[in-house]
């Protein structure tokens, strides 16, 4: 054992000192693998990152442990006929539907439900277009983990009552009232005067669409002031992770018992939750990985043949230290640990050498684009690993060459 780990040591010494002997010479030759691994991490970075926003950005939609019933709803693209069978069996939610599965949803911490309208908005000569008018329960801000920046939310006595009050999203609130507090103050929707008592934190666009163009009233303001033909979404909150699918069941169940459907028969109801969701998102992302860090690899492929090209110059200007290793004793199996320990570690550099560089870009990126650029620890042991496999390979054929030498011929030749 002590034999084993002294020739190891030994090799990885005289490894380490032929490097160091020729630094340029090694640097240029690693410039393909630290260019393949800065390429691989830093393309991994970005999609670990997108997963990241994206479910950041769902979570700030949804909130967690979020799961919402309505007529037509699903997570994943409907075809046409899908679309036609749900439009002709389902049936719209009502305000029965909220309160049955309300009642009848035990192990639910938050039941809620909404309604949503669009209208263009119009006072004292300012006008906003296609703003998203929600009629909501008082729960909604717990269901949703809604964030409000001055005020307060919506009260169960002003659902109760059909008040004329309103919570507003930034964008409306900076348009209507720049500069000053609009708590208290009157905004219309539809010709009516709403008071505000809200203003929800700003949180920017998803896909395009702005969350910060939203109205948020009672639910049954909503309702006497839109038409109530378009039916209630449903909202369900689970007390925590570990019993969000059970709780999805319990509110899905009774769903199906106040719709009377046998058990049989397919739900008469769209139901989505954040967990399928989130489990697109990741298959999205995990589907562009799979194309694309493959191409990157493609420059590690070509810095290994370099390594490879470079080892084999190597293997040449050392025939005459070969040789006399073999004289004294050095067997084959010892003279090709000794190349290909060479090959793995100058690759090896050039895999930490390539991370170094991928972490620098992926903080600039982050710096100065303010986009969030993962770099997780799979991506870090998959850059060194695959450096080290590639300086193997690339390391195998001179390696072999090496240990096939005659030392009498290789003695002879003193380059």
């Amino acid at each position: 054992m002590k034999y084993i780990y002294s020739f190891y040591l030994d090799a990885a010494r005289i490894a380490l000192q032929s490097i160091l002997a020729h630094k340029l010479r090694a640097f240029l030759t690693l410039i393909g693998i630290i260019i393949g691994v800065a390429s691989v991490v830093v393309v991994g970075a970005s999609i670990s990152g997108l997963n990241t926003y994206v479910v950041d950005k769902v979570s700030k939609v949804l909130g967690a442990n979020h799961f919402m019933m309505a007529r037509i709803a699903a997570t994943g693209h409907l075809s046409d006929e899908e679309f036609e069978k749900m439009n002709r069996r389902n049936k719209r939610l009502q305000w029965d539907d909220y309160e049955w599965v309300k009642e009848n949803c035990h192990s639910c911490a938050e039941i809620g439900a909404q309604v949503n309208a669009q209208t263009d908005l119009s006072q004292d000569g300012i006008e906003f277009p296609s703003a998203q008018v929600f009629g909501v329960t008082a729960n909604m801000a717990e269901i949703e983990d809604k964030t409000i920046e001055e005020g307060r939310y919506i009260t169960p006595d002003e659902v109760q009552r059909s008040a004329m009050v309103c919570v507003l999203g930034a964008d409306i609130k900076e348009k209507f009232f720049p500069g000053r507090n609009a708590i208290g103050q009157e905004l219309k929707v539809r010709g009516l005067p709403m008071r505000v008592v809200g203003i929800e934190e700003k949180r920017g666009s998803f896909f395009g669409d702005s969350f910060d163009r939203h109205i948020y009233i009672p639910l049954t303001t909503h309702q006497q002031i839109f038409s109530r033909a378009s039916g209630l979404q449903i909202h369900g909150k689970a007390k925590n992770r570990e019993n969000f699918q059970a709780t999805i069941e319990d509110a899905r169940l009774a769903m199906r018992n106040k719709h009377k459907l046998k058990g049989n028969e397919e739900d008469d109801f769209g139901l989505v939750n954040v967990e399928d969701l989130n489990k697109q998102i990741d298959q999205f992302t995990g589907g562009i990985a799979a194309v694309v860090v493959p191409i990157t690899l493609i420059t590690l492929v070509v810095g290994g043949i370099v390594v490879m090209n470079i080892m084999l110059v190597s293997v040449t200007e050392r025939t005459f230290e070969v040789g006399l290793r073999k004289a004294v004793g050095a067997t084959k199996k010892q003279i090709l640990m000794q190349f290909l320990i060479e090959s793995a570690m100058l690759c090896a550099c050039g895999g930490i050498l390539g991370l170094l560089l991928a972490a620098g870009i992926c903080w600039l990126i982050t710096t100065l684009a303010e986009i969030t650029m993962t770099i997780t620890i799979g991506y870090v042991f998959m850059a060194i690993a695959v450096s080290s496999v590639i300086g193997i390979i690339a390391g195998i054929y001179p390696a072999f060459k090496a240990a096939r030498l005659d030392p009498i011929v290789a003695l002879t030749q003193n380059t």
